[in-house]
């Protein structure tokens, strides 16, 4: 049900352009944040957390604003720089020595770039240069849509060849469910996702060319960049003894552990796609 909602709400936001795209993944990062934090609470770190908050979700909004990557990177430093010296200011006052204060402030500042951070480059491909302006239409979200399917096949290839095939655990002190089949079905998919992907969508409605063979290419290293960020979030979860990050979606956890793999996986498309083109 979540999907069957989630996914024609989600394209439809997509097509309107950059701001709208900017908005939903700004809430998306505020309330991630806002997870990682409650994971870091059962470590027994105390985050700031409406300064992580509202950084996290500032920073995507920014990239909405800001109108391209090279100004919004100026700012986001300057936005996290600050958020680090209120961070540790924050500290002095209301964290004693024995009461974790350098944790305190790393996980602060940790937060808003794995999440708000990564998740401005959704933005920054809506509006990819020499594709899209970030208006309403197909081209740009094409091109956004493309990361989020190689990743989410990628995913689902990985679970179904898994629970066939797997046998050799992946990584099982991160995560014990992982498997070495699984991974390598995961791989499968996301090549063949991105691939297909190209061919279908992005050459013929785009202003963009990507033969198949360097979409495939570029699936592979997506799907491999996916499975860490899933690993990633599983080490975190693992530390603080928990299953999901959170209650939100039903039957999926939380945010983070819908959108763990597409941190990763947003910010390496666009700089590879900014490569090939």
């Amino acid at each position: 049900m979540v999907a069957g909602i989630g996914i024609p709400v989600g394209v439809l936001i997509i097509y309107l352009g950059a701001w709208p795209v900017a908005a939903l993944l700004s809430i998306v990062a505020a309330l991630a944040t806002k997870e990682l934090y409650a994971i870091a609470e059962q470590g027994g770190q105390r985050p700031f957390l409406y300064l992580g908050v509202s950084v996290s979700g500032l920073l995507v909004l920014l990239a909405g604003w800001a109108g391209g990557f090279s100004a919004w990177s100026a700012l986001a430093i300057a936005a996290l720089v600050g958020l680090t010296l209120v961070s540790l200011a924050g500290s002095v006052f209301f964290r004693m020595p024995d009461d974790g204060p350098l944790a305190s402030a790393a996980v602060t500042v940790l937060a808003p770039v794995y999440l708000g951070g990564t998740l401005a480059f959704g933005v920054h491909l809506r509006g990819l240069p020499g594709v899209s302006d970030g208006s309403l239409g197909w081209d740009g979200a094409i091109v956004l849509i493309f990361p989020l399917v190689v990743t989410w096949v990628g995913d689902s290839a990985a679970y179904f060849s898994g629970r066939r095939w797997g046998r050799t655990k992946l990584l099982p002190a991160v995560s014990p469910g992982k498997t070495v089949a699984g991974a390598v079905g995961g791989l499968f998919g996301a090549v063949i996702a991105a691939a297909a992907y190209s061919t279908l969508l992005i050459n013929p409605h785009t202003s963009m060319l990507l033969p198949w063979a360097s979409a495939a290419i570029l699936g592979l290293l997506l799907g491999g960049i996916a499975q860490v960020g899933d690993l990633a979030e599983s080490l975190l979860k693992r530390e603080a003894g928990v299953k999901d990050s959170g209650t939100l979606l039903p039957g999926h956890g939380g945010l983070l552990d819908r959108f763990d793999s597409v941190l990763f996986t947003l910010p390496v498309t666009y700089a590879l796609l900014l490569l090939v083109q």
